[in-house]
C-alpha cells in the first residue's frame, strides 16, 4: 500500500527540494558506520527524549507555551529522518509519509497526532531478510513499557535465517510475523516491552494490519539471564543443549524465532471458542492465560514433531510432516545441512518454552491478573503432579526423557477444552476453563470462584463473574514465593535487556 496523498505545505516544499535528489546523494555518499552511531540518529534520539515531556498521554501538546519547542524538537526529527532515509532504500515511501506525517502534526498545533498514511506505508513484513534494517517512528505507546502514546523511535534488524524461511514457506506460514533485533531505542523501550505493534500507533482510524514485530534479542537475552541464575539457585542440572542456549545468544535468539513464529500463527488456529481473546470483552484473566499457554505449547508440540520426524530413519521431508503420535519413518533422501538446523532448534525449542514459562513467567510482573505468570505456575505444577519435575532436597531435577509427553498432555486437555467450547454458553466454557486449572493450581482460599456454582452470579451479566475473579486468583506457592525472592534482582535487571547486554 502508498501512503495517503500528502496536503501539508511543510511536505509540497520538501517534494520541491529534492528533485534530482542532490541532498540525498550527498547523503548516500556519506554513508559509513553503524547507523546507531550516526550523528543524526543521535540527535534524532535526543529531539524525542526532549519532545516527550512536552507531550501528554495521548500524545497531545496541549501547551500553547510548549509549541516554540515542540517545533523545534520535530524539525530536527524531521530533518534526521531525511538524512537517514539513504540508509533504508526499502522504507523510502515510509519514511517520507512519517516525515509528512510530523510536518502535518505541527500544522495543527500539535493536537492528537495522526500517524495513519505513515503507519499503512510501513511494511517490514515484505522485506524479511536476514540482517534488513528498519528505522521505525511513530508516536506510540510501548506494550509491557509505557502506556502513554508519545513518539517513540526504534533502529532494528530484521532476524531471518534460511531454517526459518522454510519453516515458514511450509507448513508454518504467518505472513504477517517479522522477528527483529534491536540496534537502538528510545525511553519507551528501555522497558520490558519486546513488542512493536501497529494497533499501538496512535492512528484516527484503524488500518488493516498487515505486519507484528517481537524483539527476539530481548527474549533470548532475558531467558539467557534468567535461567543461568534460576539453574543456580535450584541446583539444576541443565541438559547440554541447554547449556548450549546459555553460551549463545544468537543461537537462543534463532531458537526464539522459531518459538514465536508457530506461537504466532496458533491464536487463529484450531478448534477455537470463536475468538478466543474476545478481543471487545472483559472475561477472567485465567482465560488469556490458557490461550497464551495453548500457543506456547503448540510450538512445543510442533518441535517435538518435527524432532521425531527429522530422527526417524530415512526421515521425510519438511512438507511431509506426520502428526507426533504416529510418527513413521519416510523414505526421503539423507537428512541435508537445513534439516540438520531445523533438527537442532527443534530440541531447543522445547527447552525454552519449558525453562522460559516456569523460571520467568512464573515470577515476572505484578500479582494483579497476572495471566502469564499463571501459565508458567500451571505448567510447573503440571509437571510436578505428574512426577517430571521433583523438588527434593531442595534441588531441581527433571526426568527428561518424560516431558515431552508430560507437556503435550497438557496440551490435550487445553485442547479438548477448546473443542467441547464451541457447543458450550460463555459462562459454561468459563466454568469448565477454572475446572481445568483449578484440578493443578490451588485457587486463593478468599475466592469466590474456588467455592462453586451456588457462590457465583450466575444469573446477571457475564461482567459479575469476571469482577468476582479476584485480582491474585492463584497466589504463588510457596515454592515459588521463596524462588521469586532470590530470583527478583535477576528479573528486574533484564528492563531494556538486548542480545549486546
Amino acid at each position: 500500500m502508498s501512503a495517503h496523498p500528502r496536503t501539508s505545505t511543510h511536505a509540497a516544499t520538501r517534494a520541491e527540494s529534492i528533485i534530482g535528489e542532490p541532498e540525498v546523494v550527498e547523503d548516500a555518499a556519506a554513508i559509513t558506520g553503524a547507523v546507531e552511531e550516526s550523528p543524526h540518529w543521535l540527535a534524532l534520539k535526543g529531539a524525542v527524549a526532549a519532545l516527550q515531556p512536552l507531550q501528554v498521554k495521548d500524545g497531545s501538546v496541549p501547551d500553547p507555551v510548549d509549541h516554540p519547542a515542540a517545533r523545534e524538537h520535530v524539525a530536527t526529527i524531521a530533518e534526521a529522518v531525511r538524512a537517514l532515509a539513504p540508509r533504508f532504500p526499502h522504507d523510502r515511501d515510509y519514511l517520507d509519509a512519517v516525515r509528512d506525517d510530523l510536518a502535518r502534526w505541527a500544522d495543527g498545533d500539535f493536537g492528537i497526532p495522526d500517524f495513519l498514511a505513515s503507519l499503512v506505508a510501513f511494511h517490514p513484513e515484505s522485506h524479511r531478510a536476514d540482517g534488513m534494517q528498519h528505522l521505525v517512528l511513530f508516536p506510540m505507546y510501548t506494550q509491557n513499557g509505557s502506556t502513554d502514546r508519545h513518539v517513540e523511535a526504534v533502529l532494528v534488524e530484521v532476524i531471518w535465517p534460511d531454517f526459518i524461511a522454510g519453516l515458514e514457506a511450509g507448513d508454518y506460514s504467518n505472513a504477517l510475523f517479522v522477528p527483529i533485533r534491536f540496534l537502538d531505542f528510545t525511553a519507551g523501550y528501555d522497558t520490558n516491552s519486546a513488542v512493536l505493534f501497529p494497533e499501538s500507533v496512535a492512528t484516527s482510524s484503524i488500518p488493516a494490519y498487515t505486519w507484528g514485530a517481537i524483539f527476539a534479542d530481548r527474549e533470548a537475552a532475558r531467558f539467557r539471564r534468567v535461567l543461568r541464575e534460576a539453574a543456580s539457585v535450584t541446583r539444576l542440572e541443565l541438559p547440554d543443549d541447554a547449556v548450549r542456549l546459555l553460551e549463545s545468544q544468537e543461537l537462543t535468539e534463532r531458537t526464539f524465532v522459531m518459538w514465536d513464529l508457530i506461537h504466532d500463527r496458533t491464536h487463529m488456529r484450531g478448534d477455537l471458542p470463536f475468538d478466543p481473546f474476545m478481543i471487545k470483552q472483559r472475561m477472567p484473566y485465567f482465560l488469556y492465560s490458557l490461550e497464551e499457554l495453548r500457543c506456547d505449547l503448540t510450538a512445543f508440540r510442533e518441535a517435538v514433531r518435527i524432532e521425531r520426524r527429522l530422527s526417524a530413519p530415512d526421515a521425510p521431508g519438511v512438507a511431509d510432516a506426520p502428526g507426533v503420535a504416529d510418527a513413521t519413518p519416510g523414505s526421503s533422501p539423507e537428512r541435508t545441512p537445513a534439516d540438520a538446523e531445523l533438527l537442532d532448534h527443534a530440541k531447543l525449542v522445547q527447552y525454552a518454552v519449558l525453562f522460559d514459562r516456569i523460571f520467568r513467567f512464573a515470577i515476572t510482573g505484578s500479582r494483579v491478573r497476572n495471566y502469564d505468570g499463571l501459565g508458567g505456575q500451571l505448567l510447573f505444577a503440571w509437571l510436578h503432579q505428574r512426577g517430571v519435575l521433583h523438588w527434593t532436597d531442595t534441588k531441581l531435577r527433571i526426568d527428561w526423557p518424560e516431558v515431552a509427553d508430560a507437556v503435550l498432555a497438557l496440551s490435550d486437555a487445553i485442547d479438548e477444552l477448546y473443542w467441547r467450547s464451541i457447543d458450550r454458553p460463555k459462562t459454561a466454557h468459563w466454568l469448565a476453563a477454572y475446572a481445568l486449572v483449578t484440578s493443578t493450581v490451588t485457587p486463593n482460599p478468599a475466592s469466590v470462584w474456588a467455592r462453586g456454582v451456588d457462590a457465583l452470579p450466575l444469573d446477571g451479566p457475564p461482567r459479575g463473574l469476571t469482577d468476582a475473579v479476584l485480582d491474585d486468583e492463584f497466589p504463588l506457592s510457596m515454592f515459588y514465593e521463596a524462588l521469586e525472592k532470590k530470583m527478583r534482582p535477576v528479573i528486574e535487571s533484564t528492563a531494556g535487556i538486548t542480545g549486546r547486554d
